[in-house]
């Protein structure tokens, strides 16, 4: 005779690797399907910025903390794509999936809240990594831009797209529709991405500007990664790290909460 399963035990075990594997393979392979326009277009544009910033100002502009205004532009410029790939990644994906009304094929196998957010993060992680990678091949490319700390980088870029990819899952549950979510991203997202030093040092703006500017987390991001590949920054990395890890806590909470209670997703 088989052996009873206990009751609470799954028969999977504590995790469901495969379901959340098979998650995020599915999200991996859904921005992949259309890599057009998830990963080619966010390089177009990055370029784009650069070749305006560069037409428009040159060699004028002088050097930003001690490096050419180019070289200072280019880290900016890689982390905004990256935290906006990885919130659209995940804000897509749910609220599709609730429009369509198909969430209920997410919600209906065994995965658990933790297993749920993992593979939806998963997805926003890859996107975001992918679009790092080939910005960063460019700026190397044309720019010379290296990378003088790897592994700064790799924690911001990784941290920001579990922040951004969080923050997407909020957003996508939230909103009922496609107006809502545009809404979300260009009433708060865009304008805190290019309002956190991309384009520039905060040591330029006056002190009311800057105590916000600390406070907002992309800046955080965007200055980590600034120091990771051209070893300058606003301010230290390690307190960037503090400021970043408690910050997706806070969102990485919030989605388990939702996805535990349903709210939102269930009817």
């Amino acid at each position: 005779m088989s052996e009873k399963i206990q009751m609470g035990v799954r028969r999977f075990g504590r995790v469901n690797w495969l379901g959340t594997w098979t998650l995020t393979r599915r999200e991996i392979k859904r921005f992949m399907n259309v890599w057009s326009q998830t990963v080619m277009a966010p390089l177009i544009n990055a370029g784009l910025f650069l070749m305006i910033f560069t037409i428009a100002i040159g060699s004028q502009r002088g050097d930003v903390m001690g490096v050419p205004f180019m070289t200072f532009l280019a880290p900016g410029i890689l982390t905004m794509t990256v935290i906006q790939s990885a919130f659209a990644n995940t804000s897509s994906s749910l609220a599709s999936a609730k429009v369509q009304g198909n969430i209920v094929d997410t919600l209906m196998p065994p995965l658990s809240a933790g297993e749920l957010v993992t593979g939806y993060l998963g997805g926003a992680i890859a996107r975001g990594g992918l679009v790092a990678v080939v910005i960063a091949v460019g700026a190397a490319v044309f720019l010379g831009v290296g990378l003088q700390n790897p592994i700064w980088v790799l924690i911001f870029v990784l941290l920001g797209s579990i922040l951004m990819g969080g923050l997407g899952m909020i957003a996508g549950i939230f909103a009922n529709k496609f107006d809502q979510l545009s809404a979300i991203s260009n009433f708060l997202v865009t304008p805190l991405a290019f309002l956190s030093g991309t384009f520039y040092s905060i040591e330029a703006l006056p002190p009311f500007m800057q105590t916000l500017s600390h406070a907002n987390p992309f800046f955080y991001i965007i200055d980590g990664v600034r120091f990771g590949m051209i070893g300058v920054s606003d301010s230290s990395p390690w307190i960037g790290l503090l400021v970043v890890g408690a910050a997706c806590i806070v969102v990485v909470s919030i989605c388990l909460r939702w996805m535990h209670t349903g709210y939102r997703l269930k009817a």
